[in-house]
């Protein structure tokens, strides 16, 4: 069953999205060649905690951190580690709160110094794509409508969509109903409802859209080893335009690339 929000249940996700967002600025500021993944989980954690919220990843099915980092060809569900980061890595931070009873839910790759031309165009057009979902995120339309806008979007640029993973919908728990694919036929799927809150999460893979699981049966990996670009951000459905519960505003007028 899918149920829209009413508008304090919104409020109550907006302040989780306003905090996931603040959470991954200051992971951001972090991101260097030299710092570990576990260095950047540790930020995210102490950031959340000291804003009365939970990490809502921590335990989650066994989850053993705060964030899932993703780096290279990692696309996600990545263990934060001893990994150092190196100049040219793409690292991709997923983050999650709970607060006041409900979820917020972000994520954002991130350069690891400079990139090359290829890497930053994989950035550029996964992100771009996550915005063309979200456009299409509207009252009246169907969910399929978001998978094809991503779709057409990266694979024009002949990128590929990762098929087996998807977003979500999200309140009270951290993932509900609507299942959010990134591929899709217009006109298909369940109609999109005034006051549906979902999170809609492009995953992009430079080479083949093949994927498997690693022993630890978390990360997933492109099959050709080719990077792996993803960005979330948390939204409601409303009638003409979509309303941004989390942002990535807080990242991009504070960290430099």
């Amino acid at each position: 069953m899918i149920r829209p929000k009413t508008e304090e249940e919104i409020a109550l996700m907006r302040e989780n999205g306003i905090l996931v967002s603040r959470t991954l600025a200051e992971v951001g500021k972090m991101v260097a060649p030299g710092v570990t993944t576990l260095e950047l989980n540790r930020v995210a954690e102490t950031f959340i905690r000291d804003h009365g919220a939970v990490p809502s990843f921590l335990g989650y099915d066994g989850f053993p951190a705060a964030l899932c980092i993703s780096v290279n060809d990692v696309v996600v569900h990545g263990f934060p580690s001893d990994y150092v980061l190196r100049e040219g890595d793409i690292v991709s931070v997923d983050c999650g709160t709970f607060y006041k009873g409900y979820n917020g839910d972000s994520a954002y790759t991130f350069p690891v110094g400079e990139v090359d031309a290829q890497t930053r165009k994989l950035l550029d057009v996964t992100k771009e794509s996550l915005y063309r979902g979200i456009a299409a995120a509207v009252a009246g339309n169907r969910i399929g409508d978001i998978g094809h806008a991503v779709q057409t979007y990266a694979e024009s640029f002949g990128f590929s969509v990762v098929r087996e993973l998807e977003g979500h919908g999200i309140g009270k728990n951290m993932h509900e109903n609507p299942g959010v694919p990134n591929y899709g036929r217009k006109g298909q799927g369940i109609r999109l409802i005034d006051g549906m809150t979902i999170c809609i999460e492009p995953m992009i893979n430079a080479g083949t859209r093949n994927v498997y699981l690693a022993r630890n049966g978390w990360a997933v990996h492109t099959e050709d080893h080719a990077k792996s670009a993803h960005f979330e951000l948390t939204v409601v459905v409303r009638k003409g335009q979509a309303e941004l519960l989390s942002s990535f505003d807080f990242i991009e007028n504070n960290v430099k690339f």
